[in-house]
């Protein structure tokens, strides 16, 4: 059956499009829309008036964890993309880092099976880069990109060896394959735990140094311009990084630069009293990074923010500081970080859109992301200006380790649309 979604606000950082208008869908497409006042469509079997609300096409995040397969009492592919559509995302790509690693074409195949027989969300498998994320041996990249896996990662671990990382991105270039990877180097990072600086040796706390980033990034750009490998940098949270990325660019490598979305939120002071669930990596940067990513965002320097989705369980996170994972619970918070920002005045509408619909859409050539006559129908209704208290009982994943807990965002998913059929209603 047919349905129109009328008396809503179009929004599409695709064409732009800020504007009063509706949507005809068909058969799990978009077969029609219109910009305008009183839009309405002949065709349509079925009317559903959007009250004004928000109409945008579905987030897409290009970094979630689940614990499937082998721990899936952290999350589940099903318990995952409940929590994803209730945030107004749509399709995840899944990161490699399970047990047993996503590194061969059986575990990509099963993630593909495993999320269509469980998941409403459009999953998307990413492939461990190398063996085991060892980084020791490259992976069969070339069967899993035929099996389906989107992207090569080596997870939360950068490759150490540049050798090994050079072979790898060869391989990948050959095959047209997408790598993405941390800027890190290990060997300076060493075992920090949060933002290197006054605050954390004031605590007595480790300290992870933007060095590293600095560092990781320029080798894995240079090795993307030699190779013509297409890269992905991977949660950056530092101007000098984008720098790199700018320089390479200039030259014709091919790199695209993806930030959390808590970062965005977040600075090194919100660890406070050693909360755990703000121990992530990389760590929350100073007051001045922050508000530097959120211009860089706002300039188009960063081309997708993503939910950096790790679900921990308590036994994990209520732990001392330096002792607890790393991780935060994420699927939810993406879109209301972002709206939050909005009703600050940081990002228009049309900006804190963008890199979670276009962008990851055109980094990996997917048809969605867009309001377009004949692209998948997958939506969501919003409303921007609804606020809310995060409260982490209340989230739907299955681990709670948000950030987020006790904060007020701004704005709420009320309807989420996959391939034109309601996969979350609130």
């Amino acid at each position: 059956m047919s349905l129109e979604i009328i008396n809503a606000r179009l929004i599409d950082p695709a064409t732009g499009t800020d504007a009063p208008g509706g949507v005809l869908v068909d058969r799990g497409v978009i077969k029609e829309f219109r910009t305008g006042t009183g839009v309405s469509f002949k065709d349509a079997s079925e009317t559903l008036d959007a009250g004004g609300l928000c109409l945008a096409p579905g987030l897409i995040d290009l970094r979630a964890k689940t614990g499937e397969p082998g721990e899936e009492h952290k999350e589940t592919l099903a318990t995952a993309s409940r929590a994803a559509l209730s945030g107004g995302i749509t399709s995840l790509v899944v990161m490699p880092d399970t047990r047993p690693v996503i590194d061969d074409v059986a575990l990509v195949q099963f993630i593909a099976e495993r999320a269509r027989e469980t998941a409403f969300a459009r999953v998307y498998p990413a492939g461990g880069l190398t063996v085991g994320l060892a980084g020791e041996a490259m992976s069969e990249i070339g069967m899993m990109a035929d099996a389906g896996a989107v992207l090569f990662t080596n997870g939360d671990w950068p490759i150490a060896s540049a050798q090994v990382m050079k072979r790898a991105m060869t391989y990948a270039a050959s095959r047209g394959a997408i790598v993405m990877s941390r800027p890190d180097d290990r060997s300076l990072a060493g075992s920090g735990v949060m933002n290197a600086g006054d605050f954390a040796a004031r605590y007595g706390l480790s300290g992870i140094p933007i060095e590293a980033e600095w560092l990781g990034a320029a080798r894995d750009v240079v090795l993307a311009e030699q190779t013509g490998c297409t890269l992905i940098l991977d949660q950056v949270t530092s101007q000098r990084t984008l720098d790199i990325v700018d320089v390479a660019r200039g030259r014709g490598a091919k790199v695209f630069t993806t930030v959390a979305a808590h970062s965005l939120f977040f600075n090194e002071l919100d660890v406070g009293d050693y909360l755990t669930y703000c121990k992530v990596n990389p760590p929350f940067r100073t007051e001045q990074a922050r508000k530097t990513l959120i211009q860089c965002l706002k300039e188009g320097a960063i081309n997708a923010v993503v939910s950096a989705h790790d679900p921990q369980p308590p036994e994990e996170k209520r732990l001392p500081f330096g002792e607890a994972t790393f991780g935060a619970a994420g699927l939810e918070t993406v879109l209301p970080c972002l709206l939050t920002l909005v009703e600050e005045g940081e990002l228009t509408l049309l900006e804190a859109l963008a890199p979670v619909t276009i962008g990851p859409a055109s980094i990996l050539g997917l048809p969605q992301g867009r309001i377009a006559k004949g692209a998948p129908a997958d939506l969501i209704l919003f409303d921007p200006a609804k606020p809310w208290l995060c409260d982490r009982d209340h989230l739907l994943s299955r681990s709670k380790n948000s950030p987020f807990d006790g904060r007020r965002l701004q704005g709420r998913v009320m309807r989420t649309f996959v391939g034109g059929k309601t996969v979350f209603e609130r």
